[in-house]
């Protein structure tokens, strides 16, 4: 029986509430909250699998795994915090888990468009300063229909198609840019390109995976083309935007807002300035944290190991 070792369960299961019986199933598992450095190697001895979600998996650390090591299964889409060639000089194969959060993060995306459209979080802030303007008064803040708007998709993956689909019947106008070209039957969808993205988007999603490449993706420069009265949305990764430029952009209002479910570094130090601009809306990397997609996330974690132990490996990234 495979020996199979979850080294920060606590992750995905902060609320006790998981069924890891799809995993019991397939050996021998256990389950630690949390594990650093020192911990990892002891706890991984003699083990055959590795499961993680989000924990750094650097070249060193790798290098001392036992030979026992066959498989690493992040928990969860992106996998940049795994060092993948090293695991393959070891011949220890890493994969993922993409889709478990497909509809949860679209959803959040979309929230998030619709939260920033009718300026739910300022009119909160409102009430709460006991400022009721907005109930005696004309409306004092800004407020809109989605229908027409333009949003702009960086990255056309599941995630990114899902929210496309969601934002064609609240009649959005779609464009997207992707690395690889793509096509879709509905003329309301177009592929175009980066600079395009910035310069026409009513709103923009991101949807791409954190890489060399788009570390930083989004800066000065390309904010710098965007409408003032434009707003970016990131349920990706936080390095894709250059933070402090993103700041300067709010601040100085050269655009109307941002949804940042992902910042860097994650935690945000609680002096970062993103904590009380009224233009901005943050939330604490939840857009995969619904019930339903931890649990599906279990589900696929042990489809995953099961086709390895098959001989027949999938989702594999390096």
């Amino acid at each position: 029986m495979k020996k199979i070792v979850f080294l920060n369960s606590e992750r995905i299961d902060f609320d006790s509430l998981l069924n890891f019986s799809p995993l019991e199933r397939l050996g021998d598992l256990t389950k630690y909250d949390e594990s650093n450095n020192d911990e990892i190697l002891q706890r991984i001895e003699d083990h055959d699998i590795i499961i993680t979600k989000e924990l750094p998996i650097g070249k060193d650390l790798i290098e001392r795994f036992p030979t026992s090591v066959k498989l690493i299964c992040e928990a969860g889409t992106g996998y940049n915090n795994i060092d993948i060639e090293a695991a393959s000089k070891r011949n220890i194969t890493v994969c993922n888990v993409p889709g478990y959060s497909t509809e949860a993060v679209a959803q959040l995306a979309i929230t998030f468009i619709l939260n920033l459209s009718s300026s739910i979080i300022p009119q909160q802030n409102m009430i709460k300063q006991k400022d009721f303007s907005n109930f005696t008064k004309h409306l004092k803040v800004h407020h809109f229909e989605v229908q027409n708007k333009t949003l702009g998709i960086i990255g056309a993956g599941t995630i990114g198609q899902q929210v496309m689909k969601i934002a064609r019947i609240l009649g959005m106008n779609v464009i997207f840019y992707n690395r690889s070209s793509k096509e879709f039957k509905d003329p309301n969808i177009r592929q175009v390109s980066l600079e395009e993205i910035f310069k026409s988007s009513d709103f923009i999603s991101i949807h791409c995976p954190l890489t060399p490449k788009t570390k930083y993706l989004v800066n000065k420069e390309k904010l710098s083309l965007m409408k003032s009265t434009a707003f970016i949305i990131n349920t990706s990764r936080g390095p894709i935007i250059k933070e402090n430029d993103l700041i300067e952009a709010l601040k100085y209002g050269e655009i109307a807002g941002a949804a940042l479910d992902v910042q860097d570094p994650e935690p945000p130090e609680l002096d970062n300035p993103l904590f009380t601009m009224d233009n901005v809306i943050l939330t604490p990397h939840i857009g995969w944290k619904c019930f339903e997609a931890r649990q599906r996330l279990i589900q696929l974690l042990s489809d995953n190991i099961k086709a390895f132990n098959e001989g027949n490996p999938i989702n594999v990234v390096g």
